[in-house]
């Protein structure tokens, strides 16, 4: 049998760095791969934890062929994967001076169509009982609220295929550039707006998964950490990135015969209506 594995996305700091050191705590069975963009910063980070079973992988998000090389080696090295957090993503600070347009274009690039390419790359390949958590955000739901009835219907709608939400979503950004996102009923949160769509995608690839893979019990779910102290959110945050991790790995760590949480946005170990 081959050995086990996860992989945490933007895990060199902040909450991925707290999720790995979470997984480790909760004894995950196997080996996991801490993957960032800068590959001299990960390893650093790998060689400060002292944790055996922690890996480096390089991992850039926005790079679908980064992405492919990532399956390639979990196929060669591991014959399929068992974890998947994808945690990586970005926010423009308050202050932030770029026009509205350029910060929706920037954030909507990592924070949905990179995890789309992350997933594109890797649910393929989940072994059966695999847990996918999409680190997404309350926020998601406020700026979900902020949105015309018209929007809200269509982003609540159960049965949206991942072509229309990807539809969505570039309408949103080229909304933004012209500047009368407004006026088409988005809400003015570039990053809200990019995390309804991770939590709208998951809904659809939990969906898909019980549709193409009925009985593979695989579970996957969006979450959100809270508002947790990291360079993104500034040192006024409520929670610690370690208080943070708490709910992504709890979906990782969700035992085997688990039927729920699934296509659900999961807060401090909760389910929220969306």
């Amino acid at each position: 049998m081959s050995k086990k594995v996860a992989v945490v996305t933007g895990a060199n700091k902040g909450i991925g760095l707290a999720i790995v050191k979470g997984l480790c705590k909760a004894g995950f069975k196997g080996d996991i791969l801490l993957t960032a963009r800068n590959e001299k910063l990960g390893q650093e980070t790998v060689a400060a934890l002292g944790c055996k079973n922690v890996i480096f992988h390089q991992l850039d998000i926005c790079d679908q062929g980064s992405c492919l090389k990532l399956r390639k080696f979990l196929e060669e090295n591991y014959g399929g994967l068992d974890v998947l957090v994808n945690n990586a993503g970005i926010a423009f600070k308050q202050s932030a001076t770029e026009p509205f347009g350029e910060q929706a274009e920037v954030t909507m690039r990592t924070n949905f169509w990179g995890t789309l390419w992350v997933s594109h790359a890797l649910l393929p390949i989940l072994n059966p009982n695999a847990r996918v958590v999409n680190v997404s955000s309350f926020v998601s739901k406020k700026s979900l609220d902020q949105c015309s009835p018209e929007l809200q219907a269509k982003l609540r709608n159960i049965q949206m295929s991942e072509e229309e939400l990807c539809l969505l979503m570039g309408e949103f950004v080229q909304a933004a550039q012209k500047g009368d996102h407004a006026a088409q009923g988005w809400p003015n949160s570039a990053y809200g707006t990019t995390k309804i769509g991770v939590t709208v995608l998951s809904k659809i690839q939990a969906r898909v998964l019980t549709e193409t893979r009925p009985g593979d019990g695989i579970l996957l779910n969006a979450c959100c950490p809270g508002w947790v102290r990291t360079d993104m959110a500034g040192p006024n945050a409520l929670k610690s990135p370690e208080e943070g991790a708490e709910t992504p790995v709890y979906l990782a760590m969700l035992p085997v015969g688990a039927k729920e949480p699934h296509g659900q946005l999961v807060w401090d170990k909760t389910v929220q209506e969306w």
